[in-house]
């Protein structure tokens, strides 16, 4: 374990277990998930951060700005799902001014196969199948699950959403589907999302995560099309997500 790994869990004066370096992955997943239900009863939302070095000197310099997590929390609002139109839309418009009308029915597609994912991947090391760094689960004392941005402000460089806009997406998600911000690396987020869309259609949800994460398409398909992403979609109770 990391020297700075307790310090660090300590900091967010909340219920934390550590898991170390070359944890099996399963270990963590079975841990979230229990508390996951325990936090029903319990007055907490669990999420899951990876300690790698990078996350570490990002939330070293989140203390130094003097973050107020309670002034994001309160300061929530409810145009979660106008903050992804308007993302989508700018996208459409630059791949319509790049590459022309036709490019934008061709970047839809028409796929009906896609990767369905229901399990977190986000802190698996590539090397070998482990967990990648030192992590923490904590049980983050919050009534509603998008306020977890509030404790973990992940967002505000290259294409990734501003905490600010984070949490109200967050809300928009909780609210339509269900789904609750699970896992933090940092360039990753996951989502536990038990109700898979929750009857939503997988074109338009995939929409919104496309305009969320660019990268999950054009970097974490095979074919490049949000059609892909919509066919995985249908059969997921996990969302990934991957800022380059």
């Amino acid at each position: 374990m990391e020297k700075s790994t307790k310090q660090i869990a300590e900091s967010f004066q909340c219920n934390y277990t550590i898991f170390e370096r070359g944890t099996d992955p399963e270990e963590v997943e079975q841990a979230y998930r229990a508390a996951f239900e325990a936090g029903k009863e319990g007055g907490f939302y669990p999420a899951v951060l990876l300690l790698d070095e990078c996350a570490v000197e990002w939330l070293q310099e989140v203390a130094r700005d003097g973050y107020d997590k309670e002034q994001i929390i309160a300061g929530c609002g409810d145009d979660g799902k106008s903050l992804l139109d308007e993302r989508f839309r700018d996208h459409m418009e630059d791949l319509l001014e790049d590459m022309g009308e036709e490019s934008l029915d061709a970047f839809i597609g028409d796929e009906t196969e896609g990767d369905e994912l229901d399990h977190f991947i986000g802190y698996i090391s590539f090397g070998d199948g482990m967990l990648e760094a030192d992590a923490l689960l904590l049980e983050i004392p919050v009534e509603h699950p998008w306020e977890v941005i509030g404790y973990l402000p992940m967002g505000g460089w290259n294409e990734c959403p501003a905490p600010e806009e984070m949490i109200a997406i967050c809300k928009y998600w909780y609210e339509r589907y269900g789904a609750v911000p699970a896992v933090f690396t940092h360039d990753v987020m996951e989502f536990y999302a038990p109700l898979g869309l929750n009857g939503v259609d997988a074109l338009e949800a995939a929409k919104e995560q496309y305009a969320f994460c660019t990268d999950r398409v054009e970097q974490g398909t095979r074919t490049y099309k949000i059609s892909e992403l919509a066919a995985g979609l249908a059969g997921s109770t996990v969302w990934y997500f991957w800022w380059d």
